[in-house]
């Protein structure tokens, strides 16, 4: 995972409400226990019709969404199972974070996990972005802010320890991993 410090992007506005992993990464495409091609997967069911081929009108299809790294959703999106495809299938697109007004938390902590950015926005933010498509955003991990075009940061919750992980482009088991002398110490000292 690469460390993220800033993510700095056009957005992909979705505005849908309650997206739930299903529809991000539909069950069919369950079977890899690997990342790498689910992206082709994403939103397939509203991405393509049922030859395979891209609907002109869905999002992702536009030209303008192409390079995108920052999605903007409707409220509750991530919600149903908990599938950890659903941010593999976000990340292999190229989605770096979701922005949406509630993100639900089992899907927020698999972003976390699998390096995604979940940004809770306030409604007026949302709205902002949801009125604007493809306006050009930062998200700002290091103060924790999403930063407007104009200027405006407007501040978004995160975890410290993921966002320590996310700032240094390690997991929980590479946390783990790179404390492994002071574990050894702490063994040593402590016999156990």
């Amino acid at each position: 995972m690469d460390p993220i410090r800033t993510i700095r992007s056009r957005t992909v506005v979705m505005p849908r409400t309650n997206i739930d992993t299903d529809q991000i990464m539909p069950a069919r495409f369950l079977t890899t226990t690997t990342r790498e091609g689910l992206g082709r997967h994403l939103f397939a069911d509203w991405r393509y019709d049922a030859a395979g081929r891209p609907l002109a009108d869905f999002v992702l299809n536009r030209p303008e969404s192409a390079g995108c790294a920052i999605l903007v959703a409707g409220r509750n999106i991530g919600c149903g199972s908990s599938r950890e495809h659903a941010p593999w299938g976000l990340a292999d697109y190229g989605f770096r974070a979701v922005v949406s007004t509630e993100i639900a938390d089992i899907f927020r902590n698999n972003c976390l996990k699998n390096g995604l950015v979940p940004v809770v926005v306030d409604e007026a933010t949302h709205g902002w972005l949801v009125e604007h498509p493809g306006a050009e955003v930062t998200v700002d991990l290091e103060r924790q802010a999403l930063v407007l075009p104009d200027g405006r940061a407007v501040d978004f919750p995160i975890e410290a320890f993921a966002r320590y992980c996310l700032l240094n482009g390690v997991d929980e088991t590479g946390y783990l991993l790179s404390q492994e002398a002071a574990i050894r110490a702490y063994e040593a000292r402590t016999g156990k």
